[in-house]
Formats: structure tokens, C-alpha cells, sequence
């Protein structure tokens, strides 16, 4: 069983930072890539791509982030990292990580828990 397990929440002012972070355990052939989504305030919002990295390296960010949120992770750790810069009102949302793994010659995704982040004005 793979379990993700989440840091980094709270709640900053905006132009502030944070970084989250995101560790993966368990029963993991090869990982396939990991990232962030986030879900918004409101009921019809949907879960969002925020960033996501791939197990050679490359990178894609939502267009709202680019240029103020950096993703990398640490192999030997199996966790990956969200900085994020220039926090805006709008990025307040709950941030999901998610890991898509092999496994027993599968692909399989799990999703953490999610933490919260709160940017105030």
C-alpha cells in the first residue's frame, strides 16, 4: 500500500511564500511522476493541474503559477516539492499531491489527503 503524506500548509499574506511538500512510501517499483493539484473555495470548482514532474525531469505548471511556483523533487526521498512565490488571493484552494507509480507491472495513482493553503489581501 502507497501512502502520500503532506506538509507545508497554512496560511500567508499575499506576496508571501510557502513550501509544501509531498512523501511517498510504500510499495513502489518506479515512479511514473508526481505533482499538485488544487481545488478552490465553492463546491463547482474543479481540481486543478498546478504542477507536475516526470520521472525524466520534465515539468508543466499551470499558466497561472508560471514564473512564481518552482516544482523538484528528491528521488533518493521519493518526495516532491512545491515552492511557491508571489502567493496571490486566488491561489487559496486545498492542494492535493498525486504520485502515478508501477507497480507489479501496473500503473497505479494515489492522491493525498490535501493541505490547506489560505493567501489573505
Amino acid at each position: 500500500q502507497v501512502q502520500l503524506v503532506e506538509s507545508g500548509g497554512g496560511s500567508v499574506q499575499a506576496g508571501g511564500s510557502l513550501r509544501l511538500s509531498c512523501a511517498a512510501s510504500g510499495s513502489i517499483s518506479s515512479i511514473n511522476g508526481m505533482g499538485w493539484y488544487r481545488q478552490g473555495p465553492g463546491k463547482q470548482r474543479e481540481r486543478e493541474l498546478v504542477a507536475f514532474i516526470m520521472s525524466g525531469g520534465s515539468t508543466n505548471y499551470h499558466d497561472s503559477v508560471k514564473g512564481r511556483f518552482t516544482i523538484s523533487r528528491d528521488n533518493a526521498k521519493n518526495t516532491v516539492y512545491l515552492q511557491m512565490n508571489s502567493l496571490k488571493p486566488e491561489d487559496t484552494a486545498v492542494y492535493y499531491c498525486k504520485l502515478g507509480y508501477l507497480y507489479d507491472r501496473r500503473y497505479l495513482e494515489v492522491w493525498g489527503q490535501g493541505t490547506l493553503v489560505t493567501v489573505s489581501s
